[in-house]
């Protein structure tokens, strides 16, 4: 890999609750990129294979091709010379690798782009997407629709077996039998969600 050492590198993250649309609005960006002709690549974590295996797909059936990794440290493996930007969808699944990485693709003049949820189905800072916010130096939040009462939607609400799950479940799922709906902040339920002793006086 041969960096400008002297070109703008910057972090971009587009967050919010599930149905706000930030896959497609990474890959709007991304198609923006292929326009202008800069040399990219878009990563996706192997965990989320809701979709497709060789593509970042979004609820509304836009997509684009990536490169399927298990770990955020592959991402180094796949980076051609000069490359300009790198988009990275459903970041919040990657281990806290992510964040060096990153810093050091943007300190080398590279325009990093990532999704992912900004908080996890408590309502809870997802994994390492606080450290993200903080450093980018571009935020876009985006909102869904409430699906039971119309308002902005900025959570996730997880559903098992018909209810609300429970703030002891695992934050992440694998193969489980499970349904997502946005919500509201008014109502997202999170049952056995303990609260700060203060508040219980």
């Amino acid at each position: 890999m041969q960096f400008d050492m002297h070109a703008e590198g910057w972090l971009e993250v587009i967050c919010g609750g599930m149905f706000a649309g930030k896959t497609e609005e990474l890959i709007r960006r991304v198609t923006r990129l292929q326009y202008a002709k800069w040399k990219f690549v878009v990563f996706r974590p192997k965990i989320d294979n809701r979709y497709s295996e060789i593509e970042v797909v979004s609820h509304n059936g836009s997509k684009i091709e990536a490169v399927i990794i298990s770990e955020a440290r592959e991402i180094l493996n796949y980076l051609p010379d000069d490359v300009d930007a790198v988009a990275i969808d459903e970041v919040q699944f990657f281990d806290e690798e992510i964040i060096p990485i990153i810093d050091y693709l943007t300190a080398n003049g590279v325009r990093v782009i990532v999704s992912g949820l900004d908080m996890d189905f408590r309502g809870e800072p997802f994994g390492i997407m606080g450290a993200l916010l903080a450093k980018a130096e571009f935020v876009t939040k985006l909102t869904a629709i409430c699906m039971k009462c119309g308002a902005a939607a900025t959570r996730t609400q997880r559903i098992i077996d018909g209810q609300p799950a429970s703030y002891n479940d695992p934050i992440v799922l694998v193969a489980a039998t499970e349904s997502y709906e946005a919500r509201c902040h008014a109502c997202h339920e999170v049952p056995d969600k303990p609260r700060a002793d203060f508040l219980e006086r």
